[in-house]
């Protein structure tokens, strides 16, 4: 049996005609339906009733319709996946991810990624917010893992991933550490502490600004370990978000869920890529991604 027989009998099904069926195949009506005979002799099984103008199927033809399509489509994917790794002499994937996140699911995301696609090399990059947008831009990343700051642009994929809980970690010695919520107002007379790179802290401070109306003095840390030194040096608080599992919280520092105006505050988190450079790793790493994040 010939995989273009199949092709030919499913076709001729879809189109509930042979002639439309040769049209589509690019071959003559007498060229399909000598096909067709062919596969039903090799079969020894009748898979049409009627004649060619009108038919119907037997109950072998109705089974074998079924599963040919399934199989017909197992096989397109097996070519296009056999064809893409023809072309990538090297398949590269390098995800950005912010600077105050998180990577305990992104760690289990990438392990289970590398078990079904070993050949895929794979690069992480951190930034701020604003460092991952450029950086996707500039096509130095494929995917960027951040939560909404702006009005998504129609040229990236912008993935729903998780919508995050929002928290501070503040030193174990502050009382606000007894509480079991705090808010924006509780935290007025504080520093803030943002993980963010050099010649960013304006875009980030100002963020921050904005959507929880936090004023005070800004302080800033290269990453997320200095700024839980400071944090345990009474040096002020840090925001962090809650996406996936988070670890507990260094010796000496409690980590309690933030308030604004009176709800708890979260962010919507999101997969972006552009739609020019999209792939099938690219998507099948988010959608691995997502599942962990969901477990």
């Amino acid at each position: 049996m010939l995989l273009k027989q199949m092709k030919y009998f499913i076709t001729v099904v879809d189109c509930h005609s042979f002639t439309e069926a040769a049209e589509q195949c690019y071959i003559s009506q007498s060229a399909i339906s000598q096909q067709i005979k062919s596969l039903e002799k090799e079969l020894g099984i009748r898979l049409f009733e009627g004649n060619k103008r009108q038919f119907s199927l037997t109950p072998a033809g109705e089974y074998f319709y079924r599963h040919g399509k399934v199989i017909l489509d197992e096989i397109e994917d097996f070519k296009e996946e056999t064809i893409r790794r023809g072309e990538d002499q090297e398949l590269n994937l390098t995800i950005g991810y912010p600077k105050n996140f998180s990577t305990i699911k992104l760690h289990l995301a990438i392990v289970e990624f590398n078990r079904l696609y070993p050949d895929v090399n794979i690069s992480v990059i951190s930034g701020t917010h604003e460092e991952l947008f450029e950086q996707l831009i500039e096509h130095h990343i494929d995917m960027k893992i951040s939560e909404q700051r702006r009005t998504f642009n129609e040229n990236y994929y912008n993935y729903d991933l998780k919508h995050s809980e929002c928290f501070v970690e503040i030193s174990s010695m502050n009382p606000l550490s007894q509480k079991d919520i705090v808010t924006t107002e509780d935290l007025k007379n504080m520093s803030c502490i943002l993980v963010v790179s050099k010649g960013k802290e304006d875009s980030e401070r100002e963020f921050y600004e904005k959507s929880l109306n936090i004023s005070r003095r800004f302080l800033y840390a290269d990453s997320l370990e200095q700024a839980r030194l400071m944090v345990v040096s009474q040096r002020g608080y840090l925001p962090v978000d809650y996406i996936g599992d988070l670890a507990e919280p260094m010796e000496g520092i409690k980590r309690i869920r933030l308030h604004y105006k009176g709800k708890p505050t979260q962010r919507n988190y999101f997969a972006c890529w552009s739609k020019e450079n999209t792939n099938y790793y690219i998507e099948e790493f988010v959608q691995i991604y997502k599942d962990l994040l969901h477990k």
